[in-house]
């Protein structure tokens, strides 16, 4: 099933493998995701699965999130009812947290509307692509987020040690080029990590195995697909 997973980071362990090594492992909750929509070319132009993660309180989703899932009664509803119109099918779920959409591109997945789909999509995997934001570390000069060796802590430097020096051109070009490396704010960035190894699919506890770390802090949402290149 090409189809990924959307799930939450719970934090990182160790685990002993059989030749007694130790894995620094991340810990992934996927509580069961379900299948909100199956989009075709025929209806929507191309192919994708969209999956619902979590669930959002009923008081705060709008109208239009809570008829996505479940059949509302409208005026235009019963309109296409009598013009002959097929309803759509409906999750008939509660409106969730995170809407995901992964694209098939013809590959048969088999997954219809209010399917439920769980850790054991990754059953055979043995690596995965883990999407996620990162940590957020406000404004940063440039030895901390560009790793820069900052300048010299003896004569000659006067109290700007970890400054970024001198980004101006000669009178040509005499500007500034787009893109230099400067202070500014670091993290809170989609980052994605590919080929991360997965040590184990707990399917009882609805639990993922990646060796490393992935993106984000303990809680946050992360998603999981199918690595293409290993």
């Amino acid at each position: 099933m090409p189809v990924g997973l959307v799930g939450t980071k719970v934090g990182m362990t160790r685990v002993f493998g059989e030749d007694g090594i130790a894995i620094p492992v991340t810990v992934v909750k996927v509580d069961s995701c379900r299948v909100l929509q199956v989009k075709t070319v025929e209806t929507d132009g191309y192919e994708a699965v969209q999956l619902g993660f979590g669930e959002k309180p009923r008081r705060l989703a709008a109208r239009s999130e809570r008829g996505h899932v479940a059949a509302l009664s409208s005026k235009r509803q019963k309109a296409r009812q009598q013009a002959g119109v097929e309803a759509v099918a409906k999750a008939e779920c509660e409106p969730p947290r995170v809407v995901r959409e992964f694209r098939t591109e013809g590959e048969d997945h088999g997954l219809e509307v209010g399917q439920e789909v769980g850790v054991s999509v990754f059953a055979d995997a043995a690596f995965i692509d883990v999407i996620g934001v990162s940590k957020g570390r406000g404004t940063a000069g440039v030895m901390k987020r560009h790793n820069f060796s900052g300048q010299r802590a003896t004569h000659g430097v006067n109290k700007v040690h970890r400054h970024g020096g001198s980004i101006g051109m000669s009178a040509d070009p005499a500007r500034v080029f787009k893109g230099t490396r400067m202070s500014g704010r670091y993290g809170n960035a989609q980052a994605t990590v590919r080929h991360m190894k997965l040590v184990k699919v707990d399917e009882e506890n609805s639990l993922l195995l990646v060796k490393g770390g992935v993106p984000g802090p303990n809680g946050a949402d992360v998603i999981i697909r199918h690595s293409n290149k290993k």
